[in-house]
């Protein structure tokens, strides 16, 4: 018996055994109880402080995720927590008391204090202590209508104030999480995520967002980290690591344990850096000088204008009701009201535009910004791998660039959708097409209101036909679909000569393995070496001598030929650099901050020629090693500016770099003197995003 299925039977035992159902409830969540601690135990060292060096050409199985080191040194813990077979609702119930609902806290400043907070501002208070004198001398109509005037600006400001932020729980709401949950003997596809908890038995299915930090409990699946590590390609999970929460499932099918939810996860140890002191915005300290200005020469003239009538003999009502009149003249009682509103129509017309602001003040932000950090892969990039086009070398005798990509259509399942990112690289690839970008301008101008998306998904279609009619001639006869084992797919196609040929592509290194010439072997590992330093990543594919026939199930030993390498990267939005470079003519300068490798972070930087391009050692893209780290008690380091100011100033971009490192390093552009900006959009961007003067996600 395995230890999975020792685990497993331990647990159906609690169900299977005798004694009252209170008593199995208990058993059971005590063991949920001890996994907990376990896996909390487990993702005490979130914060890791080495990075594993991997090989920027690495294949997607290969490639470790951003904390791999934590979850191979956690493997013992893991291996103590039992495969869960599904909990009761009861039993869900009393655990989720325990552990609490799986959602992120979010500090909220309540409504009702946000509106009381316009009623003591400098200039109210000023206002209230007129109106107050006015019915203290019997100006109650006088006195009325100052108060008045108090609550109706702050009417005015509350809602100018809060209705962005509206708008955006309102989109939150919109957007419910649900999973597929094995709950009370049944499973239950559009179950609540926010109610899932440790114990809870859910499927991972491909397209899955997975709703917690989850052990996988058998077999294999590939996720898609990308909105917290920057990688664009998915990770292989085997079972009893942990698919955490925030991925998708990209390829493959498993049931899966959960350990973790809420704040307790990888995702919510990223946000529980967005702890954020309240500031007071550029405009708000601008419009509280002018206002302390305003209403100490108010002070000084209504005192003067007091102490003048007293002594010119009217009384004390007649005095302090011209003093009174003197005062609320000079204060320009509108003011804030008239800079909220002007901010909010500016929102308006931002939201015109696809964007939606949630904060007022950070419009005005944004005009004094004078640095902004941005994340890579998604942001910068389309977080999409693309095929470099006349860049493919080849291996075998008068094949070039379109035959070798005919060759990795047939080694994947090319009449049916793509399964994965490598699949999708190679069957959508614009190559196919040579006129791409006129049917892409084309269909936008039939469809002028097609989303990005549909667009996507329109000219996908015509590079699917041409794809089937380069194809024309070969039938395929059978497809073995990528396995962690092999870490490679085949296709065994009888080509138009009638003979029966295997297509296989995957990672160079693995393909390699196949190929008996050592010469060749030698020269294809170098030429990876080479792309690699530059940025670029390699596809291999390779093809079998002929065979006579081919059987299903029958073993055939074959005789493997590299063709050749594929070489992808991936390419920058069709507007980043002209962003870019105005950008910088506009005296804003722009550095990347990104999880990604240092080299790839230096062959974009060199695409879209950021930072000082007259520096001798551009462009200077630092690793994680030297920059600076949150203190063991999780606060921010003192004195950033004084003691990583100059290296951090002085570099083009960050490179292999967490969450923790773009919040510093945005921090240290603060403390530096910068009204710093941050742009990305992934989890790992937001501790960053939220610290910066001026926070722009990127959907």
């Amino acid at each position: 018996m395995t230890e999975d299925s020792e685990v497993e039977v331990i647990v159906a035992s609690d169900r299977e055994s005798g004694g009252t159902t209170s008593d199995r409830s208990s058993r059971s969540i005590e063991q949920v109880r001890a996994s907990i601690e376990s896996a909390r135990k487990n993702k005490g060292g979130h914060d890791v402080r080495k990075r594993i060096e991997m090989h920027p050409t690495a294949g997607q199985d290969e490639r470790p995720s951003l904390e791999m080191d934590m979850d191979r040194a956690s493997k013992d813990n893991l291996a103590d927590i039992p495969i869960s077979t599904g909990l009761t609702t009861e039993e869900a119930e009393i655990i989720l008391k325990e552990v609490g609902l799986n959602v992120l806290p979010e500090k909220k400043t309540p409504k009702w204090k946000i509106f009381v907070k316009q009623l003591y501002q400098p200039m109210p208070i000023m206002i209230w202590i007129a109106g107050i004198v006015e019915l203290a001398i019997g100006n109650y109509i006088d006195g009325g209508l100052l108060i008045g005037i108090i609550f109706l600006n702050a009417t005015i400001s509350y809602h100018e104030a809060t209705k962005a932020a509206s708008a955006v729980d309102a989109l939150k709401n919109s957007l419910k999480p649900t999973a597929c949950c094995f709950r009370d003997g049944k499973w239950d596809d559009e179950f609540d995520a926010t109610r899932l908890v440790p114990g809870d038995l859910v499927e991972l299915a491909l397209g899955a967002a997975i709703p917690a930090d989850c052990m996988i409990n058998h077999d294999t699946c590939d996720v898609d980290e990308s909105a917290m590590t920057g990688e664009c390609f998915p990770v292989t999970l085997h079972a009893r690591e942990v698919a955490k929460m925030g991925a998708n499932v990209v390829r493959g099918e498993v049931t899966a344990t959960v350990v973790l939810t809420g704040q307790d996860t990888f995702f919510g140890k990223t946000a529980s850096l967005l702890a954020k002191k309240e500031e007071m915005s550029n405009i708000m300290k601008l419009l509280l000088k002018i206002m302390i200005i305003l209403v100490s020469c108010s002070l000084v003239l209504t005192v003067t204008c007091f102490i003048y009538l007293m002594v010119e003999g009217d009384t004390i009502s007649e005095a302090l009701s011209f003093a009174v009149v003197v005062l609320v003249a000079s204060i320009p009682l509108a003011l804030e009201v008239v800079a909220t509103t002007t901010l909010a129509l500016g929102s308006r017309e931002m939201s015109r535009e696809g964007a939606i602001v949630s904060r007022l003040a950070a419009i005005e932000d944004m005009a004094g910004m004078d640095m902004l950090c941005s994340d890579k892969t998604g942001t910068l990039t389309k977080n999409k791998m693309t095929i470099n086009q006349g860049d493919a070398p080849t291996f075998i005798p008068n094949l070039d660039q379109h035959g070798l990509l005919c060759y990795a259509a047939l080694a994947a399942k090319y009449s049916a959708p793509p399964k994965d990112a490598l699949d999708t690289l190679v069957l959508r690839c614009p190559l196919w097409l040579p006129n791409y970008a006129d049917v892409k301008k084309k269909f936008i101008e039939d469809h002028p209101s097609a989303t990005d998306e549909e667009v996507e998904e329109g000219v996908g279609e015509a590079v699917k036909e041409a794809l089937l009619d380069n194809l024309k001639g070969y039938e395929q006869l059978d497809y073995i679909p990528f396995d962690p084992r092999i870490k490679r797919t085949t296709g065994i196609v009888r080509t138009p000569e009638g003979t029966v040929v295997y297509f296989t592509k995957g990672a160079p290194h693995v393909l390699g393995e196949l190929e008996k010439d050592e010469a060749l072997k030698e020269k294809c590992n170098g030429l990876v070496l080479q792309y690699g330093q530059s940025g670029v990543r390699c596809l291999a594919v390779a093809m079998s001598e002929p065979v006579p026939e081919y059987k299903k199930d029958e073993e055939v030993e074959l005789v493997w030929h590299l063709a050749g390498l594929l070489t992808f990267f991936d390419p920058p939005r069709d507007d980043t650099k002209d962003t870019i470079f105005r950008l910088q003519e506009y005296g804003v300068p722009v550095r990347m901050v990104t999880g990604d490798h240092v080299l790839i972070a230096r062959k974009t930087c060199k695409d879209l020629e950021m930072g000082d391009l007259d520096h001798p050692d551009w462009p200077n893209i630092l690793g994680p090693d030297n920059l600076p780290l949150m203190m063991e008690d999780g606060s921010t380091p003192p004195d950033l500016g004084k003691t990583y100011g100059d290296l951090i100033e002085g570099a083009d971009g960050f490179g292999q770099v967490f969450p923790e490192h773009k919040f510093l390093i945005v921090e240290t552009f603060r403390d530096l003197g910068y009204k710093c900006g941050m742009t990305g959009d992934g989890v790992n961007d937001a501790p960053a995003l939220n610290q910066a003067d001026v926070g722009i996600a990127v959907a």
